[in-house]
């Protein structure tokens, strides 16, 4: 996409479509008489009559009303200039987004000045708009054969400031490349499931690898028995699709130490094996590799920023069927960490693979572990849909990602594991640990699992059950794939990387 930075001049301007933001108190942006007087002398009338809105994410499309360098003009509500924040801004660029994608326009230009306040420079404004515009365009292709219609894709967008030009391109090219990570995720997440098995998982991480010279490990069924990942392995007894473990090394650093480990569910389809879904409940598990999804998104967004920090990710990328070959209710089974692990419910297996994928992680340097997980139903039953479910065992580390969270706008909330919940993840007869202790707490049971491998290792557990799909377009998107907690992933590891160079 080309992007420009000019000065306001809207007489000389050459664009498509023109973006205004409307303020409560438009009289009060610097530059606003003169861009009202160029466009229509009643402007202000029509925003006191409503005719052009300024409640926040409202939007008001007028053509030029005479010959003009754009042809047309998108006015976006800001509502109180004081009250806006990057998150705001980022939802009032996405719906941005929505309109340019419907109205099929190819270049846009931006003012920024009504977009800013005491606390949001231009350099925020671009940064928001480049990531709200990309995410909020974004559309899944889909396999639909009917129809021959070229796709219009925006291939131009200026940004009308006397800001410095350079930080400006910076703050761009950061914003895309995170709206780009997230669509990925999505269009990963959104992926029929007889098109997107394990192993083309492992190709399209293959392709990350080459493009960012990520190292690159893949384990398949036969590696996999000889180092006796039996949770995995367990799990994909059912298939005739081999599983894979993908493993992802980024060298941010000389030497390779202070390790951040990002591990990924990557159940490609979840029948639920011989504790069966029910019909209603199967549709969508297309999306149980969501976890898998973000780690991927992240690596895409660490490749191309690289942050000075080290990061492995691991993700197991099975499916989990049902044959005469499959896993049932009452086996025992021995993971790569050697302990065993009574199953009782075969529907709990994302935290079987979870175990395996973080021990390998811990065991190839990981110093820190977040995994990420379309875990439980739980999860959902707890805090609904549009929160992210989580669990640490380190106060620092757990403290640090939720800055990262705060700066990304997803939302995440903390549940508590006590020891009483790991006494009940260890009680078996037969066994170190059961994987389903109960339907109550099922999300902290689930994620506690995945902490008996994570041990003493800080570590955070992100149940994206509820957040990873969503039923209906929302504030950053279409209805399906969110591409959730690619950006807080990426951030909480450039986070920790300044963090070690200002020490």
């Amino acid at each position: 996409m080309k992007t420009s930075f000019i000065e306001p001049d809207f007489g000389n301007l050459k664009s498509e479509v023109l973006v205004v933001g409307v303020p409560e108190h438009p009289e009060n942006v610097e530059g606003w008489k003169t861009f009202a007087d160029s466009f229509s002398p009643r402007l202000m009338d029509w925003i006191k009559a409503g005719d052009v809105k300024s409640d926040f994410k409202k939007i008001s499309k007028m053509p030029a009303l005479e010959a003009r360098g754009y042809e047309r003009v998108i006015f976006i509500g800001v509502g109180a200039s004081k009250k806006l924040t990057e998150d705001r801004l980022r939802q009032a660029f996405a719906a941005l987004g929505k309109e340019l994608k419907a109205s099929k326009a190819s270049s846009v230009a931006v003012w920024t000045a009504p977009f800013t306040n005491d606390e949001l420079a231009c350099e925020d404004v671009v940064f928001a708009a480049a990531e709200g515009i990309g995410m909020g365009s974004y559309q899944f292709a889909g396999y639909k054969t009917d129809s021959n219609e070229k796709e219009v894709t925006l291939d131009a967008v200026t940004f009308l400031t006397t800001a410095d030009e350079d930080e400006l391109k910076a703050a761009f090219e950061v914003g895309s490349t995170y709206a780009n990570a997230v669509n990925e995720a999505r269009t990963l997440v959104n992926t029929p499931p007889n098109i997107l098995t394990a192993t083309k998982m492992a190709e399209y991480a293959k392709g990350l690898a080459e493009k960012y010279d990520f190292e690159i490990e893949v384990l398949g069924k036969k590696e996999m028995e000889e180092l006796g990942m039996g949770a995995i392995l367990a799990v994909n007894k059912g298939s005739i699709e081999e599983p894979r473990l993908i493993v992802l090394k980024y060298a941010g650093t000389e030497q390779w130490e202070d390790v951040v480990g990002l591990v990924g569910k990557g159940v490609t389809y979840d029948t639920g094996g011989y504790s069966l879904k029910p019909r209603e409940g199967m549709v969508g598990m297309k999306g149980d590799m969501g976890g898998a999804a973000a780690v991927l998104g992240a690596m895409h967004i660490i490749g191309e920023l690289r942050p000075a920090k080290n990061v492995i990710a691991v993700i197991g990328a099975t499916d989990n069927m049902i044959s005469g070959e499959a896993f049932k209710p009452d086996d025992v089974i021995t993971s790569l960490s050697g302990k065993t692990i009574e199953v009782l419910n075969t529907d709990a297996e994302g935290r079987l693979v979870l175990a395996d994928a973080v021990t390998y992680a811990k065991q190839s340097g990981a110093n820190y572990l977040i995994d990420v997980a379309t875990l439980t139903g739980g999860v959902i039953v707890a805090l609904g849909n549009d929160k992210t479910g989580a669990l640490t065992n380190d106060e620092a580390f757990f403290e640090e990602f939720m800055q990262a969270s705060l700066e990304t706008g997803e939302f995440v909330w903390r549940l508590p594991l006590t020891e009483n919940d790991k006494k009940r993840i260890r009680k078996s007869d037969v066994a170190d640990l059961n994987n389903s202790p109960g339907r109550d707490g099922h999300m902290i049971f689930g994620g506690g699992f995945v902490g008996e491998f994570a041990e003493d290792t800080p570590w955070i557990h992100l149940d994206i059950a509820g957040t990873s799909d969503a039923s209906a377009a929302h504030d950053l998107g279409p209805k399906g794939a969110t591409g959730v907690m690619v950006r807080t992933l990426a951030t909480i590891v450039e986070r920790m990387a300044d963090t070690d160079t200002a020490s």
